[in-house]
């Protein structure tokens, strides 16, 4: 199968294109390397370093690649950043969406894949864990820009007549993610106390999330190329996990005897939220089974080869 994957030197994009290969597939990759790493891109995957926003050379590339599946990670997934100037991550997000939407109907694809996100769509839920059926309240543009993508994907999958299967993610963590960003507690934390510094929690430690190991969300994406029509699923494991446990589990393995530093919790994030994935086990077979102690050890093992872990 040929696959067009964008954000493929992400995070999360570059695990996604290492399975597609594991599998067999033919994958080019589409990256802007705003956020991502040209080192994370497999060596048989073909890389066009192109801004989603030239619509002009995003459709050269799909008229010449002719990808059967398009899988959409490239994204601005910064909640504070999206706070402070909502326009990039408008125009990245849902007018860049919108572009490819139109070259993908152009050649005629089979499917169309989308990373789509549940915390900071659901907003405050109701109820957690969390199902599909809770309405998206957004409370930053970024999430606000991933339900306004979701729905031009819905709309371009009936004009043009292919297939969708979106996928609503949790807190996903693992190697590759980067210590530096805004995003990825694990990472963040992970990052400055290897290297002997507190991390900063916003709040008094118990905002909460959904952690899912990368590798989880890899198998999902592998599975989404054969099953699931027209679908929104959340991924998850429907187990809230706060700050305050991802600082003291990462203490207990490095280990790190300082205390984090608090700071006043941040607007425009989410407090808690957990994921049901029952839709995603019935219409995928899919589960997480990464546990996050098992997550995190294999994350700072691959970052941090010479480290020995308590």
């Amino acid at each position: 199968m040929r696959i067009l994957v964008t954000g493929g030197a992400g995070f999360i994009g570059s695990h996604v294109v290492d399975g597609y290969l594991r599998r067999g597939h033919r994958v080019a990759v589409v990256d802007n390397l705003s956020t991502g790493f040209r080192k994370n891109v497999h060596p048989k995957a073909r890389f066009y370093e192109v801004d989603l926003r030239n619509t002009t050379r995003l459709r050269q590339i799909l008229h010449r690649e002719k990808p059967d599946v398009v899988n959409h990670h490239a994204a601005l997934a910064e909640v504070v950043r999206s706070l402070r100037d909502p326009l990039p991550t408008l125009e990245v997000n849902v007018l860049a969406t919108v572009g490819l939407l139109i070259a993908c109907g152009e050649i005629g694809i089979r499917k169309f894949l989308f990373s789509s996100t549940g915390g900071a769509m659901y907003g405050e839920p109701r109820k957690i864990p969390t199902d599909e059926s809770e309405p998206p309240t957004p409370l930053s543009p970024y999430g606000l820009s991933k339900m306004q993508g979701e729905e031009v994907i819905r709309f371009y999958s009936r004009f043009y007549g292919f297939p969708h299967l979106i996928f609503r993610y949790p807190n996903v963590y693992g190697p590759r993610q980067n210590p530096k960003g805004e995003a990825g507690v694990v990472a963040i934390f992970a990052g400055l106390m290897h290297g002997g510094r507190a991390p900063t929690i916003f709040g008094d430690g118990s905002k909460a999330r959904d952690y899912v190991y990368v590798g989880d969300l890899v198998r999902a994406n592998l599975m989404g190329l054969r099953r699931g029509k027209n679908e929104t699923l959340n991924l998850g494991w429907g187990r809230k996990v706060s700050d305050r446990e991802i600082f003291d589990t990462l203490a207990r393995l490095l280990p790190f005897r300082e205390k984090a530093i608090h700071a006043p919790f941040r607007k425009g994030e989410v407090y808690q939220i957990a994921l049901s994935a029952r839709r995603a086990a019935r219409v995928l077979g899919w589960k997480p089974t990464v546990r996050l102690e098992a997550g995190i050890r294999r994350t700072l093992k691959v970052a941090y080869p010479a480290l020995r872990l308590a």
